[in-house]
C-alpha cells in the first residue's frame, strides 16, 4: 500500500514547487506549504528507493545473450560499482551501452548533434533470451545529444523534471520482456517507431526487437538495459545478469564489462560476422 503512495512523489514535489513559485507574499503560509510538500515528496522518493534495494539472498547472475551485435562500450555498469545507477526503478544492476567509435564529447561546440551522428542510432537490438513482451512504448521523439558543456548543464534539471512524472519520461521508448521464472528485461531509450514487436508477442533469443535511439533521459544514443524481478519498474528489485563477450584484446569473458570497456559479443567473434566499427 505504501509503495503505491510513494510512486506519487513527483506530483507532491511538483505541487510544492508550484506553491513556492506562485507565492507572492514572501515567507508565509503558502511558502511553508510549498517547502513542506517538496521535503515530503523527496522523502517519499527516498523511501521508494530504499524499498527497491535487492534482498540479501540474491539469486546468482542469469546468463543471457548480449542484446546487440558489433563493438560497444559499457558505461554505468555493475562491474564497476553497485548500485550502478540507483536502486530506484530497479536500476541496481543496470548498464548503459554506446556504439564505438562515436563523436567525442566537446566543451562548447557544437552545442548538440543530431542522433544520426552517432553509430548507435538505429542499431538493431536483440532479445537476450526467449520471452514475451509485457510492456512497450515507442511514441517519444529522439532528441538532440546532450554531450557538450551546455548540454550537460541542461540535462541535469531536465532529468529532474522527467523524474517527477511517470517512469516512461525517463525510459523514453522502451520494452519490457518477461523471460520467465519471475525475471523481466528492460530496454530503454529506443528509437521512435522502431518497435518490431507488440505487447503479448512471444520472442526468441536473438530476435530483433527494436532499434537503439535517443529518447527519454539520454545524453547520446545508447541502450539502457536491466533485469528486475517484477513487471512494475516502480516496485521491482534489480537482478544480476552475465554475458559472454570478447574485449579488444581478443580475450573472452563471462560477466559484465567494466565501465569504458569496449567489447563485442563472443558470438560475433566465433561466427566471423564483419563489424564495420571494429578497431
Amino acid at each position: 500500500m505504501l509503495r503505491h503512495v510513494w510512486k506519487r512523489h513527483g506530483l507532491v514535489v511538483a505541487a510544492g514547487t508550484v506553491c513556492i513559485v506562485v507565492n507572492a507574499q514572501g515567507i508565509g503560509p503558502l511558502w511553508f506549504t510549498g517547502v513542506a510538500l517538496v521535503i515530503v515528496g523527496l522523502l517519499m522518493r527516498r523511501a521508494m528507493t530504499l524499498a527497491q534495494r535487492p534482498p540479501r539472498d540474491e539469486a546468482p547472475p542469469l546468463a543471457l545473450d548480449v542484446p546487440m551485435n558489433g563493438r560497444w562500450m559499457a558505461h554505468n555498469g555493475p562491474a564497476t560499482k553497485v548500485p550502478s545507477h540507483t536502486h530506484n526503478l530497479a536500476q541496481t544492476y543496470a548498464i548503459d551501452l554506446a556504439r564505438r567509435p562515436a563523436p567525442k564529447p566537446v566543451w562548447f561546440w557544437p552545442l548538440a548533434r543530431r542522433p544520426e551522428a552517432y553509430p548507435a542510432f538505429g542499431e538493431p537490438l536483440l532479445a537476450p533470451a526467449d520471452g514475451r513482451v509485457v510492456a512497450a512504448g515507442d511514441g517519444q521523439r529522439d532528441h538532440l545529444s546532450r554531450s557538450s558543456l551546455a548540454g550537460v548543464i541542461y540535462v541535469v534539471p531536465e532529468g529532474f523534471v522527467r523524474s517527477l512524472g511517470s517512469p516512461r519520461h525517463l525510459l523514453g521508448n522502451h520494452l519490457v520482456l518477461d523471460l520467465g521464472d519471475g525475471t523481466y528485461a528492460v530496454f530503454a531509450h529506443l528509437r521512435r517507431r522502431s518497435l518490431k514487436v507488440a505487447v503479448g508477442d512471444r520472442v526468441t533469443a536473438g530476435q530483433p526487437l527494436a532499434e537503439c535511439g535517443n529518447s527519454g533521459n539520454s545524453t547520446e544514443p545508447h541502450l539502457h538495459f536491466q533485469l528486475m524481478d517484477g513487471p512494475d519498474i516502480t516496485s521491482a528489485h534489480g537482478l544480476r545478469f552475465s554475458w559472454r563477450y570478447q574485449d579488444d584484446d581478443g580475450r573472452e569473458h563471462d560477466g559484465v564489462p567494466a565501465d569504458n570497456t569496449c567489447f563485442t559479443p563472443a558470438r560475433t567473434a566465433t561466427t566471423g560476422r564483419p563489424d564495420p566499427y571494429a578497431p
